[in-house]
């Protein structure tokens, strides 16, 4: 009795056009779905991609709310009055880092295939080439989702109230799936051109950075005029700004709205080319 594994699509060397797309679609929700697996195998990564955002969240409200409160709020008090106006202000950031923390766990995830051999493998068979990655990229931007709600329904349970009405809620969920596709891709690329699992967990750091370097934790009129400017023209000021505004119901100020889709575009696309190349390179 033979003992060969079994070819995933026994007819796929010799798939014609109308199977192709079929075959695609059905590799990449195979591929998807080990991505979420992944999930129950490293419970402790999982674990930690939501409790870091939530550990980040109390510290800033309960130890430098009440005084930062104040500061992002004219007319508040320091204390139990400016804890309350903080965690208003803070929670589209911490929202916006929470995506960052899935996108550095997908690099390491992607990481640790190309560099398993896994990927190598994954060549050497009809599965579609889109799969090979796209399914991290799905599994990711849904994690994304997921852990961004737990985090939001944490900030509801120490106080924060949304203002947003439904049409809101719809805008921010489009919203959010573009910035975690965004980070997604961002995330897979750097996995891709990783050489080591370490590397991999590094280099995502700047995406964890980028928020305290723009109007998440203060407003940047408060910043030196160097930084200032930095903030002000770095993606995540106004992708946080937006969010801010589709949480708290006020009308969006168009000219950041456009710029934090622009952002988001533009780096899509430098994230998806990035990718690209760097899994076309022969790997030494």
């Amino acid at each position: 009795m033979s003992t060969a594994a079994p070819a995933l699509h026994p007819a796929a060397p010799h798939r014609g056009a109308p199977a192709a797309l079929p075959g695609a679609v059905r590799d990449l929700a195979t591929m998807t779905r080990r991505s979420l697996l992944r999930m129950v195998r490293y419970p402790s990564l999982t674990v930690l991609i939501v409790v870091t955002p939530v550990v980040l969240l109390l510290l800033f409200v309960y130890v430098f709310g009440g005084a930062f409160g104040a500061g992002v709020a004219a007319g508040t008090a320091p204390g139990a009055a400016g804890r309350a106006a903080y965690l208003d202000y803070i929670t589209p950031a911490v929202l916006v880092m929470t995506a960052a923390s899935v996108a550095q766990a997908t690099a390491i995830g992607v990481a640790m295939d190309m560099t398993g051999g896994i990927v190598t493998r994954l060549r050497t068979t009809p599965v579609a080439p889109v799969a090979v990655l796209g399914g991290s990229v799905v599994g990711a931007v849904l994690q994304t989702l997921v852990a961004a709600a737990a985090v939001l329904g944490v900030a509801v349970l120490l106080g924060f109230r949304p203002g947003a009405d439904g049409g809101g809620w719809l805008g921010l969920a489009a919203f959010s799936t573009l910035f975690a596709v965004v980070l997604t891709w961002l995330a897979v690329a750097m996995g891709v051109a990783a050489r080591s699992v370490e590397s991999a967990s590094n280099t995502p750091m700047v995406l964890l950075l980028l928020p305290f370097l723009g109007s998440g934790f203060v407003p940047v009129d408060t910043m030196p005029t160097a930084v200032r400017l930095f903030a002000e023209h770095q993606p995540f000021t106004p992708v946080i700004e937006t969010v801010r505004g589709l949480l708290a119901g006020t009308p969006l100020d168009a000219a950041t709205t456009w710029t934090a889709v622009g952002w988001c575009v533009a780096l899509t696309v430098l994230g998806w080319a990035w990718t690209r190349r760097s899994y076309r390179r022969p790997r030494l």
